[in-house]
């Protein structure tokens, strides 16, 4: 069995969307003949833990850790937040009163000092352990992921260093990410930026992505032929349809963070205004939207200011397991698009857990995008614009007099098999044997 070094930052005991693309594409790489040698963090510091995520190490996995320096203790410290608090995912926005210019020194900081990112004190440490790994161990190809894109470092020194195959793989873009305008960036840290995320798009040997805009973007900053291979779901589709039960209620639930850019606002000014609207019978009574994950305070205003405490659940936390007897059990599942520069791009891993539930999807976002194309393959679900407030109220009328009729109806869908992990993992190793056929024919 061939050996691929997968550096990821994200993997068990850590939770939550960054963990779930390798922990679930290593799983099913080794019957189709890789072994991957997992490389991670040692004492990181995850914003969420999922303990129940360790039944999905593959048996063959070998997994290398070593220790990470973060700087977070400073990070606290600094903004008066205490040692056992986790830092949370993006710039989510709790509602607890901050310092102003204390949380702006920090962006500042975090933006100029810690290039490309808070891992960076983690490379060389990183680059010197592993020379002496592979000296010691051989593996046929290496795999980087980021974000963090401080991993991708790591692989490009290993590469030049041993010459081995290298994949670098984004499941979020570099410098096009919808938050990197707010790093406050000198243009000295600007270039720099742009200078470390041209030499890991030209010098791997493939650069894969998760969605196809995003594919173009990397292209255009130097990436060639990017593949895309998107992310997916690991549950039997009909084992789950059978064995729970739909919510009675008209439940409409959201899997994942909801930050500033995700608040989709004038749906929860739809969702106000067709709980006055008499005319729609039980609706105030039966509508019962979920946010299960870390959500913004702007989100919470937004539910306040449209009447809709009542109707509105926030559960920060749940393990995977649990996400998914959720999602399978609600009548309809929301996907809030982020409202930023790359919305076009955006396609989340959950979508495609979405799909495999069964359930209808109505997401929030353009009409344009990568996720209306797979909407629109699949036929699982609509999208209506972020700011199209009449089509969303009768986009939700519609589904919620499906819901009275009892036409919501879970069908199964060929068209969302070929995202199952396990099919996505077959491919992704199609592709490193063909980089690695290929770079030994021009030896």
């Amino acid at each position: 069995m061939r050996r691929v070094l997968i550096i990821t930052y994200y993997w068990p005991p850590s939770g939550g969307s960054g963990v779930q693309r390798w922990l679930k594409m290593s799983k099913y790489l080794p019957e189709n003949g890789w072994q991957p040698v997992i490389y991670t963090a040692e004492g990181a510091e995850y914003p969420v833990e999922d303990l129940s995520l360790e039944k999905d190490v593959a048996p063959e996995a070998e997994i290398v850790r070593y220790p990470i320096i973060e700087p977070y203790s400073f990070y606290k410290k600094f903004l008066g937040i205490k040692k056992d608090e986790k830092i949370k995912a993006g710039f989510i926005n709790e509602g607890k009163k901050k310092s102003v210019w204390k949380e702006n020194v920090s962006v500042w900081l975090r933006g100029n000092l810690f290039i490309p990112d808070a891992r960076c004190w983690w490379i060389r440490p990183s680059v010197r352990f592993l020379k002496k790994y592979l000296e010691k161990n051989s593996v046929d190809a290496i795999i980087s992921t980021g974000p963090p894109h401080s991993l991708h470092l790591i692989a490009k020194k290993l590469h030049k260093r041993f010459n081995i195959p290298w994949i670098a793989d984004f499941r979020d873009p570099w410098t096009d990410i919808d938050f990197f305008s707010e790093l406050k960036l000198t243009n000295r840290s600007l270039k720099k930026h742009h200078r470390l995320q041209h030499q890991v798009l030209t010098e791997a040997n493939k650069v894969v992505t998760v969605g196809w805009d995003w594919a173009k973007g990397l292209e255009s900053h130097g990436a060639k032929d990017v593949a895309v291979i998107t992310n997916g779901y690991d549950f039997s589709i009909d084992e789950k349809s059978e064995e729970i039960e739909l919510s009675k209620e008209f439940t409409m639930s959201h899997v994942g963070i909801v930050g500033a850019a995700r608040n989709a606002v004038v749906f929860w000014e739809a969702l106000g205004e067709l709980i006055k609207d008499n005319s729609l019978d039980g609706f105030s009574k039966l509508l019962k939207i979920k946010l299960i994950g870390q959500v913004d305070n702007s989100v919470v205003e937004s539910i306040k200011k449209n009447n809709l405490e009542s109707n509105v659940d926030i559960i920060p936390y749940i393990p995977h397991e649990k996400v998914i007897k959720e999602q399978c059990s609600s009548q309809v599942l929301l996907l809030f698009v982020n409202n930023s520069p790359n919305a076009k791009g955006i396609l989340t891993g959950k979508i495609f857990e979405y799909m495999a539930s069964g359930r209808p999807i109505l997401a929030i976002g353009p009409k344009d995008g990568d996720t209306a194309i797979i909407l629109d393959k699949t036929q699982t679900g609509v999208i209506v614009d972020f700011y199209d407030k009449e089509e969303m109220k009768k986009t939700i009328i519609d589904l919620f007099n499906k819901f009275k009729e009892n036409q919501l109806v879970t069908k199964k869908n060929e068209s969302v098999e070929k995202y199952s992990r396990r099919a996505l993992a077959k491919e992704y190793a199609q592709l490193i044997e063909n980089i690695v056929e290929t770079r030994q024919l021009y030896k």
